[in-house]
């Protein structure tokens, strides 16, 4: 079991009886605390200016600022900080600061046996805080990063998108190819909306028959059917107050979007079997790989699900259409993907990123992912080499190409060329300086050198 520590932690008394300030003072110094201690709410609220604090305790009664006007501002100030108060009346009194936003509570004269309980709880609670924090950080970075990593313009609208409609409640309806990042985008519009903290749950509708679906997303009473032995709720009462992700949306059978349809406008549902109706309080992100509009002509789709849903599209490009976000994609995998026996791949030899640049993937990011974790798993040294490839892509023709498509490739490999060789001769050949000033990284600098044949020696200037 795990265990916390008071060293380091910083805690405020705010306590105006002398006795019982130097005693709780020396009792928590002896625990390893850092004390500041003051003797009125005022003094404690002007020290929040310029120090930082984790517990405060704070008696009840105070001159001046009462202790639980103290225990609101201070939380004010700090939400994340802990806030225990001392009472020497009525035990009501306690209840009424732990409803005002205090975290616990000790009687006066205190006794160290129960203050040291306060406070390992307290401690406790401090360190849940910062793990739930760094988990969101972590969250927040990985949604970040994955599905929705390049430069090009297409990533980049759609990243724009995503900004935009993630602080609303708007319904999203994310359509792409598969493979193309739709489940990671709603993953990423709930975690920056403020339903983060609420579930986000998901759904493939195309995975689940007709027969269980309308059970799985509203719910069952009791002997509704055969085998329903007991009440269950659905996914809508799940996801109350967070996101609901309807992923293939365009398979729902259609006496099923027409009980989505009706939780759209009426914002409540009637489980399996139920005559009550329930509040449900969704967003609704949905997602497809399917052209609803041609959905909606062949009546595969209802037209007015498909308005309700369509109230925010967001298309994701395939990635055959933003090739130029290979290279940080393929260098977010090889950061990210973990082999088993500890090897680590330092990046991809030329050929073989020319050979990525030039294959359709039809199954999109998700492809390239698989492609490389293949890869990296057969790679006999710290680079990839063609042979590590599958064979798919050593035998495959290039990408299809435009009528005059290689004379605008031309034009774009110059291009391309210059704007490089400009930086590098700014810079003196250093690399690593040429890469910020092209705003890319080191290692898809290195991809394009190579690629292009560059010679970065010419590029430095000669002493004489």
């Amino acid at each position: 079991m795990s265990t916390v520590s008071g060293a380091g932690t910083h805690v405020l008394i705010v306590e105006d009886d002398d006795t019982i300030r130097l005693a709780l003072r020396a009792a928590l110094e002896q625990q390893g605390y850092r004390v500041t201690a003051v003797t009125t709410a005022e003094d404690g609220l002007a020290r929040f200016q310029r120090d930082g604090f984790d517990i405060a305790i704070s008696d009840v009664k105070l001159p001046g600022l009462s202790g639980l006007d103290f225990v609101v501002r201070a939380r004010s100030l700090n939400p994340e900080l802990i806030v225990i108060v001392m009472s020497g009346g009525a035990r009501s009194v306690a209840m009424e600061a732990l409803a005002s936003g205090a975290d616990d509570f000790f009687a006066k004269p205190f006794r160290v046996p129960e203050l040291e309980v306060v406070m390992r709880r307290a401690l406790e609670k401090r360190q849940l805080q910062r793990e739930v924090r760094e988990l969101r950080q972590q969250l927040q970075q990985r949604y970040d990063a994955h599905g929705l990593i390049g430069d090009s313009g297409r990533i980049q609208e759609v990243r724009a998108l995503v900004h935009k409609v993630a602080g609303t409640g708007a319904t999203v309806l994310i359509q792409g190819e598969s493979g193309t990042g739709k489940e990671l985008t709603a993953e990423l519009i709930h975690r920056s909306s403020p339903r983060r903290d609420a579930p986000l749950i998901k759904v493939n509708c195309a995975a689940i028959p007709e027969s269980l679906l309308e059970s799985e997303l509203f719910g069952h009473e009791r002997g509704a059917f055969t085998g329903a032995v007991a009440q269950k709720a659905g996914k809508f009462e799940l996801a109350n107050g967070g996101t609901l992700f309807l992923d293939e949306v365009g398979d729902m059978q259609l006496a099923i979007q027409a009980k989505v349809l009706r939780v759209l406008e009426d914002r409540e549902i009637f489980r399996v079997g139920g005559t009550k109706p329930i509040r449900v309080d969704v967003r609704i992100v949905a997602a497809t790989n399917k052209n609803l509009e041609d959905a909606v002509r062949t009546r595969e789709i209802r037209e007015d699900l498909y308005h309700r849903l369509n109230v925010f599209p967001i298309l994701l490009p395939p990635l055959r259409e933003r090739v130029e976000d290979i290279p940080p994609l393929v260098e977010r995998f090889l950061d990210e993907i973990p082999l088993a026996d500890g090897r680590t791949i330092r990046g991809i030899a030329p050929d073989v990123m020319e050979r990525l640049l030039n294959y359709s993937w039809p199954g999109n990011v998700r492809e390239l992912r698989n492609c490389i974790e293949r890869a990296m798993i057969m790679a006999e040294g710290e680079i990839i080499q063609l042979e590590d490839l599958p064979l798919r892509l050593g035998s495959l023709p290039s990408r299809a190409s435009t009528p005059n498509g290689d004379d605008l490739d031309a034009r774009l490999a110059e291009q391309e060329r210059q704007w490089i060789l400009d930086a590098l001769k700014e810079v003196n050949g250093v690399q690593a300086h040429a890469a910020k000033i092209l705003g890319i990284t080191e290692r898809s600098l290195w991809y394009r050198v190579r690629k292009l044949s560059l010679d970065v020696e010419q590029t430095k200037t000669k002493e004489r």
